[in-house]
Parts: C-alpha cells; structure tokens; sequence
C-alpha cells in the first residue's frame, strides 16, 4: 500500500529526473560505457522497511562508496591507535585522487580520498590477496543482507588505467605508510571499487550502519557500534570530498559517494538512504543524487542537527499518588492517610529515548524535588532506549534519594534500566522493579501507611472467627455455621473465579490479596480492584444469580474460607438466624465495595 514516504520519494524523483547535467567517470572506460541516465532512490530504515522509486535494482558498481565499508574492516582488523598512525581524520579539501600527504603528519589526511582508502586495504588481515578481497566482500555483503558479486571487467578497466593509484601506493610507501608490495594494496583497492551493488542494497547498508551495526534485515552484526561512531563521523566532515561542507549545510547527514554514480547517506537511529544517478559533478559526486537528497533533507526533516524530542523532555507525566490511586481497597483510617500524606509519594511517566539530554533534564527536575519525598515511582514503560549514561544517572539519582529517605520504584517491565523485574509482591528482595504501574502505586501506598498511619491498618491475615462477615454471631452460632464453610488455598496466579462463571458462593478472605480485572472495549485487560484479608467477594452474583463480571486472581497466595452456593442456600433450611446475620453484615459491608467496583467498570467502558 502506497504511503506519503513513498509519495515524497515519487515526487523528488520527478524533479531531480530531467537534470541531465553531468558527465559519466569516462577516464574508467567501462563506467564510461554506462548508460548515463539511470536513476532511482532507496530509503531502509532500521527496521527493514525498503521504499524505493526508479532504477534501485540496477547493478553498478560500488566505487568509492567502498571506502567506509573497507575503513571500518581495517579498524576491526587492527584497532583505532594502529590505523589512527596510519591515516588521518581531517577533510583534505582537495580533489579525491590527490597525490598528496598531510605535510605535518606525513599520512593521508582521512579514509575517504584515495591515499586514505588505499591505505585502509593495506591493513585488511588476510593469509593472501585473495582471502583479503573475500574478506572484504563478506563484509560489505553483511552489510547489504546478501551476498555481493564481483566485476570482473570493471575491475580489469580500473587495473589498465589505474596509474594515479599506482603513483599514490609508491608514495605511501615511500612514507612507510604502507610496509610491503605497494602493487598489491592497490590492486586490492581496484577490487573493492568493482564489486556490484544496487541502490537498494546501498540503502540497506547505510540502514545497518544506522542500525548501530546490525543488519535491519538479517541481524546479523556488521560492525561494532563504537566503530560506527567512527566510520560515520568521517563520512560526515570528508565523505563528499571537497564538497563536504556545502553537503553537510545543505543535507546533514553522514554520506559517501562514488564515480559510478552511487550516493549513500545515513540518519544514525533512523534510515539509510541511496541514490543511483551516474552524471557526476565538478566534485566527483553524483549530480541528481546530490539534488535528490537535498529534497529528502528537505521534505523529510533529515538534518541530523535538526532538534528532536530526545533533546527535549522525557516526562510524560507527573503527579502524587493520591491523583491516581492504586485499586487497592483502604480502611477509612488508611484513606484518610493518603489523603494527608499523599504528596509524599510521587510518580514520573518517562517516554522516548533516553540520552544524556532527555535524561538530564528529568534527574535535574527529580533532583530538586521536596526533600520530604518518601516515595518515586519512575515508569519507564514509554521508553524505547536508555544510553549507558543515562543508567549512570538514575542510579545516581536512586543513591541520592535514598540517602535523604526517600525510596524509588522503577515500573520496567523490559527490563531495559537494567535491574530484573520483580514480583508484584512489595516484600519480594529483588525489590522495587514492578511490571505494572498499579502495583508500584500500590506499594508507595503502602510506604506511606507504614511510615505515616498511627491508626488501625487493614490487616494482613485474619482468622475466620475474625472476619467482618462472621462478627457478632454467637460462639454457638460460629460453631453451627462452621459445617458449611470450606477453606481453600491459592497459588500466586491463580484464577478463582473467571468472568462468566455461574455464581459459586461467598468467598471471605484471611489472607493475601485478590485483584479483580476485566478486559475492556478496547481489548486492554485493566485491574479493577485489589482486596485483602477481611473482605469477600461472590455476593452480587449469589444474591442476584447473575454470573460473575470479572476474573478474580491470586495476586499473593491466597487463604480463604468459602460458603458455598449451596451451602448458602442449605441455611435458609437449618440455619435461617444464622443467614439472616450474614445478610445483615454483607447490607453493612458490601453496597459501599460494590459501588466503588462499578464506578470503576464505568470508566473502563466494561458494559455493564
């Protein structure tokens, strides 16, 4: 189905087609031989997705766009200081086949010019030139997601006219640049230019190297992603050789061309972008491919100096805990607590990705919070990446809190902050990592109440003579009504009662939790309320024979004692003062719990 990327591509097409300004590489009699007006545009990003209008399936050959490709081989072959004493990193602002060397260094003044790239190739670890050049091959080859061929005749062409090369190889030599046979680090140099690419598989290696490395594709690692950083920062300042500043004014984004008329760009995060048109300008650059991507810049807000919501905040949200209470039912002292000290407990929503900028400017704010915080629950569930420093500094930022009193709760059910996620259970070792937000909620609730509440808590287990719905029946009651009650044990997880099922009796509860959901209009599974030792459930469906509206899960394990529904009804005949105090504590009990489950419902859109 075609989309506005596609449409933006047909359209740029459209404008840069009728530039037929330009020559061909005619000092290469093969690529002189081309056909001058092939052009298509191939946009991957970095999940795989490939947009493309025009010739994108036309072989050509790779040329110089090898250059990055061969650099980050040698840079895994020899490391960053060996290299880095070979070539050098600063735009030449001189033409790409220069005879020339740094005159201060005494190296070729980066990886993208020839005596650079040629340099490179003599550093690629090989038993023999020609495991050398498979070498390479396999590696451009990852880069692109599939196997890449060579150009015999192209490369039979470049090695007949190729003398300028030949004349740069003695010079690094002369040098000590390059150690052994010059020839042979040249003629390695001509393979890498000959080998075949289209403008999709062009694009598909620049996604991998926005990838981070990694073939969107295949997954398969490329390269290291400290040695993208580096690849990509030369191809920003020297990739488009003495055109260099005016590319990354006007586009902005790390790229590398080539004389047989290849273009390759990348947004690092995002996309890989090629281009195949063979015209070439003054510079050696592709005429519409370089018209092509000033219109993608353009259109697509492309410049990589361009501010993006990283930079800018990654609070989503902020509020106390009493603004979004957790579902678990409070005795009135234990609400009243809240409700006093509920701005003791805080929470941020973070979303998008999380670098030093986004990161900073959400510590920064944390940071400068009340010092009275007891409690901070970051959720971190929006978030797609957190970079290494960003880590460093919420944890800093935990360490700090901590030393003031103050105890954080990650909501991370990825796990991508680094700590395991734990059980919901607020007493589990492993902490305060929470695979949902209502549960972190719950358990700042219940920091507060252990820190602040001097009056009677809900309690933690009961016995069955204490249960609400038990008090105030005679101990010969109590003992009559024993026969009809039966006690049953849960597991964490387990499922009760579902929604659908016929009633099943009243369950009274002595301890643990038990959390009702429901799946809303929206398909979206929502926690309605959690109970805890003293209360019960069942009641609406066993006094009105409706059948149960939500599951009913073990959040803990569970301990209950059940009146069955045909127990329940057995009373009406030997019991009947008995179910009369029961129905009289469930009148006292049961609206105001009932109630606060259907408000709830409501705003879920359930469908009651």
């Amino acid at each position: 189905m075609s989309n506005v990327v596609d449409a933006i591509l047909r359209r740029v097409h459209e404008l840069c087609r009728d530039d037929t300004s330009g020559q061909v590489a005619d000092y290469i009699p093969e690529l002189a031989a081309v056909t001058p007006d092939g052009f298509g545009i191939a946009l991957t990003t970095t999940d795989g997705y490939v947009y493309e209008v025009g010739d994108t399936r036309l072989p050509f050959t790779i040329q110089s766009i090898s250059k990055p490709f061969t650099y980050a081989l040698a840079l895994a072959d020899r490391g960053l200081d060996v290299v880095a004493s070979k070539v050098d990193v600063e735009p030449s602002g001189e033409p790409f086949n220069e005879i020339s060397l740094d005159p201060v260094t005494e190296r070729p003044r980066n990886p993208m010019i020839n005596a650079g790239a040629i340099t490179s190739a003599s550093l690629i670890a090989g038993r023999s030139a020609e495991d050398r050049f498979e070498r390479i091959r396999a590696s451009y080859s990852r880069y692109a997601g599939r196997t890449l061929t060579f150009n015999d005749a192209v490369y039979r062409s470049e090695a007949r006219t190729g003398n300028r090369n030949r004349a740069i190889g003695y010079m690094l030599r002369s040098f000590d640049i390059i150690d052994h046979d010059p020839d042979a680090a040249v003629d390695l140099y001509f393979r890498q230019c000959s080998i075949d690419v289209t403008a999709a598989d062009l694009a598909m290696m620049a996604a991998t190297m926005a990838n981070n490395g990694v073939n969107p594709r295949t997954r398969e690692r490329a390269l290291a992603p400290a040695l993208v950083e580096r690849v990509l920062s030369v191809m920003t300042t020297c990739g488009m050789y003495d055109g260099a500043g005016d590319w990354v004014a006007r586009v902005g984004l790390p790229a590398k061309s080539g004389v047989g008329g290849g273009i390759l760009a990348v947004l690092p995060g995002q996309m890989g972008i090629a281009v195949y048109s063979p015209r070439l300008d003054s510079h050696g650059n592709s005429v519409r491919g370089v018209a092509a991507c000033r219109e993608l810049s353009k259109r697509l807000e492309l410049h990589f100096l361009h501010v993006t919501r990283a930079a800018k905040s990654s609070i989503r949200r902020r509020y106390v805990v009493t603004e979004a209470p957790s579902r678990k039912r409070r005795s009135d002292v234990e609400q009243n607590t809240l409700a006093a000290v509920g701005d003791r407990a805080r929470v941020y929503e973070l979303h998008g990705d999380l670098l030093f900028s986004g990161a900073e400017t959400a510590v920064r704010e944390i940071g400068d919070l009340d010092r009275e915080l007891d409690a901070l629950v970051i959720d971190v569930r929006g978030v797609d990446e957190v970079s290494d420093i960003a880590r460093t500094m919420f944890e800093d930022l935990r360490q700090d809190l901590a030393e003031h009193g103050c105890v954080v709760g990650l909501v991370d059910p990825r796990a991508i902050m680094g700590h395991t996620t734990s059980s919901l259970d607020p007493a589990d070792p492993a902490g305060r990592t929470y695979s949902s937000l209502g549960a972190a909620i719950q358990w700042a609730e219940n920091l507060l109440l252990d820190r602040h509440c001097a009056g009677v808590r809900q309690p933690t287990v009961v016995t069955t003579a204490e249960h609400p719905l038990l008090a105030g029946l005679s101990a010969a009651q109590f003992d009559a009504v024993t026969p009809y009650l039966e006690k049953r044990h849960y597991a964490r997880g387990d499922v009760i009662v579902r929604q659908g099922d016929a009633a099943a009796g009243l369950f009274l509860m002595l301890r643990g939790e038990v959390t009702s959901t429901a799946v809303a209009a929206d398909g979206g599974k929502h926690r309605i309320t959690t109970l805890s030792p003293g209360m019960s459930f069942g009641e609406m469906p066993l006094l009105m024979s409706v059948p149960f509206l939500l599951d009913m899960v073990a959040d803990t394990p569970v301990d209950l004692v059940v009146v069955s529904a045909a127990h329940f009804q057995a009373l009406t005949r030997d019991a009947p003062e008995i179910k009369l105090a029961l129905l009289e504590n469930l009148a006292t009990g049961a609206y105001g719990q009932m109630a606060a489950v259907i408000r709830t419902l409501g705003r879920f859109d359930i469908g009651i």
